[in-house]
């Protein structure tokens, strides 16, 4: 028995018993569908039996089905920063969320095709209740952020995936990827929570959280979609919050946002990779020697960075025009481009209300809105 047990992903001993264990699910049956259309079920369930670690999961079926999910529902993923990272070394990806399986699956095809480290993935297990979703995750090395704990309950568990992380790092020359924040940004202002932070720096043991930090070699990544395929269904929280009114999601929102994730219509996306996070570290660890401050100035940090190296769509600055009724931006995009989002808009809302319309473009105007903020503050 492992402390780590109650989070971890599958060893790879495991694999092939879990694998065969979920391949008559029906849900199976339907992933593996996309994934290789027109091809027996026979065909696959006899290949996993042949599968013994996660490294031949996610090379031999993982892998084909996010580029199917690409093929079908985008026009293409680039990336940038990737190819300055060192092949060999393990690094902390910290990126800015948008959806729930995407944002690290992109990230672990782009690590795979480049040869790079692929990372353990944390996710919180209010998203895989489904044992067949469980099980999945798992054995695409996804490991637990057990959520809605009390709150003596919830330090023992952070601690403990404080730990984890740091033995993946470490101990294991893993990369990991974690979100900047709990849940998935819902109105496009990407800011790194330093509860997230705090988590991280309980392994630092004797370290000081700079020295600590150091260590984890932090990679703030930037993902960028020119669509949202969630956005409409990101609307009744924020509306909710507007009202100031508690939000109770439904019993399978999450795995219904999930699909609508993987299946809707993203058109182009991009990935950027910063820099590692190490020099400016020396710089807080001289400016302040409060913990809480150090913590506050690594965030903004991994903020600027994320916001800094978002690539604007058109998207971004057709929704800025149209939120301030103005034409700043027309440079940026064509008169069909706009008409396209107009018409995704009437669709995906009802556009005769004011605050839902308000709502929706300041999700897609935001990034921009936070870029030109963060330039300014820069400039200072």
């Amino acid at each position: 028995m492992s402390k780590f047990d109650e989070i971890r992903f599958f060893y790879d001993s495991e694999v092939n018993e879990a694998l065969l264990g979920i391949s008559r699910d029906p849900m199976m049956n339907a992933l593996m569908s996309f994934t290789f259309p027109g091809t027996d079920k026979k065909v696959w369930r006899e290949q996993f039996k042949n599968i013994h670690s996660v490294s031949d999961f996610q090379h031999d079926f993982i892998a084909y089905t996010i580029r199917q999910i690409l093929a079908k529902s985008s026009e293409g993923l680039t990336t940038s920063g990737f190819d300055l990272l060192d092949k060999q070394t393990p690094y902390l990806f910290i990126s800015n969320h948008r959806d729930i399986v995407l944002d690290t699956s992109l990230i672990n095809l782009v690590l795979l095709e480049s040869g790079h480290i692929m990372t353990a993935s944390a996710i919180g297990d209010n998203l895989v209740q489904k044992t067949f979703l469980h099980d999945l995750a798992k054995l695409n090395r996804n490991f637990l952020v057990q959520r809605g704990l009390p709150l003596r309950e919830q330090l023992k568990s952070s601690q403990i995936m404080s730990e984890y992380i740091d033995q993946l790092l470490h101990q294991e020359k893993r990369s990991v990827w974690i979100a900047q924040r709990e849940g998935r940004t819902k109105d496009g202002n990407d800011a790194t929570q330093q509860g997230v932070l705090k988590m991280l720096a309980m392994a630092a043991g004797d370290l000081s959280l700079t020295d600590y930090f150091k260590t984890l070699r932090i990679v703030p990544v930037s993902i960028s979609y020119e669509y949202d395929p969630t956005d409409s269904l990101k609307m009744p929280q924020l509306l909710a919050k507007h009202r100031d009114e508690e939000y109770v999601k439904g019993e399978d929102e999450d795995f219904m946002t999930m699909l609508s994730g993987v299946l809707g219509q993203k058109k182009r996306i991009h990935l950027h990779a910063g820099h590692v996070i190490d020099a400016e570290l020396d710089d807080i660890a001289v400016k302040f020697e409060n913990k809480n401050k150090q913590l506050q100035a690594i965030a903004q940090i991994i903020d600027d960075s994320i916001i800094q190296n978002y690539k604007l769509w058109s998207t971004k600055y057709i929704a800025y025009d149209l939120l301030h009724n103005t034409d700043t931006f027309a440079d940026q995009y064509t008169e069909q481009e706009k008409q396209l989002f107009i018409r995704r808009l009437e669709m995906r809302i009802d556009p005769s209300d004011a605050v839902s319309k308000e709502y929706f473009l300041a999700m897609y105007a935001n990034p921009l809105i936070n870029k030109i903020k963060s330039e300014q503050r820069l400039q200072e």
